[in-house]
């Protein structure tokens, strides 16, 4: 069967654009020139594509959602910075993904993530694969959510936050610092609570790396060692989840979120 894309009388698709095979662009849509869309895209009616953006594979944009606009940064110039888009991401009714602002630079979302409504990723964002966004979190520039973390309804993370792998916030927190991987965060400011058991419980991590993690919450929340010797405790162990938890740790650079007591 031959490969089509259709492409609604009212919508307006730059001549400078790049459709893939069996594409579908909504009603009054708006594609832009120096854009890219993979086969199999989605795009929803009044949805927005804008230049520089590149979206792979069987991405669906629903209805109003506007990707790749220029980063609300009072420093950007107007330079040529880019958004890069995976495949099979889902954006939900007016999501807004901003391009980076930096030249030749680029707000970034890989594969398999689903942003629902009237969430908002600023400029420079990198989001990993499996990635969940409830309605209406909104993401600061410069923060990077790692592979599998959900981020609650009405979330705010501040600039230049990390979220680690496999991590969750619970609905309207505020975040200001780093939320460590496999652990759940909560509340204005956001602390760790426990473990994020059910994520850990829809993964493959085994029942001995789970003794492992529940070892790093028990040390990590107590009062009676310096970070650096709980770090030594958890380096001395054979987990592939504590060395992600060390080394997300040693790389921080504005600390992370204290744990409840």
């Amino acid at each position: 069967m031959m490969s089509q894309v259709q492409i609604h009388p009212t919508a307006v698709v730059a001549p400078g654009s790049e459709i893939g095979a069996d594409v579908l662009i909504g009603p009054y849509a708006v594609v832009e020139e120096d854009t890219v869309l993979g086969n199999g895209c989605q795009i929803g009616a009044h949805a927005v594509i804008k230049r520089y953006s590149r979206l792979g594979a069987e991405n669906l944009v629903a209805e109003g959602a506007v990707l790749g606009g220029e980063p609300q940064d009072l420093t950007f110039s107007g330079d040529r910075s880019h958004l890069q888009i995976g495949d099979r991401n889902v954006f939900r009714e007016s999501v807004t993904v901003n391009r980076a602002t930096e030249e030749d630079a680029a707000t970034r979302i890989g594969d398999n993530c689903y942003l629902m409504a009237y969430s908002h990723v600023a400029h420079e964002c990198v989001l990993g694969n499996h990635v969940i966004l409830a309605n209406n979190v909104a993401l600061a520039g410069h923060v990077s959510l790692s592979d599998h973390s959900f981020l609650s309804g009405g979330v705010g993370v501040h600039q230049f936050c990390r979220v680690g792998k496999m991590a969750m916030i619970g609905g309207n927190s505020k975040v200001v610092q780093d939320v460590l991987p496999f652990f759940l965060v909560d509340g204005a400011p956001a602390i760790h609570r426990c473990l994020n058991l059910v994520g850990i419980s829809r993964s493959s991590m085994s029942q001995e790396e789970l003794r492992f993690l529940k070892r790093a919450y028990r040390l990590l929340s107590s009062t009676e060692l310096r970070l650096r010797q709980k770090i030594e405790e958890l380096e001395c162990l054979d987990s592939p989840a504590l060395k992600t938890l060390v080394d997300f740790i040693e790389s921080s650079q504005r600390g992370f979120c204290s744990f409840s007591r």
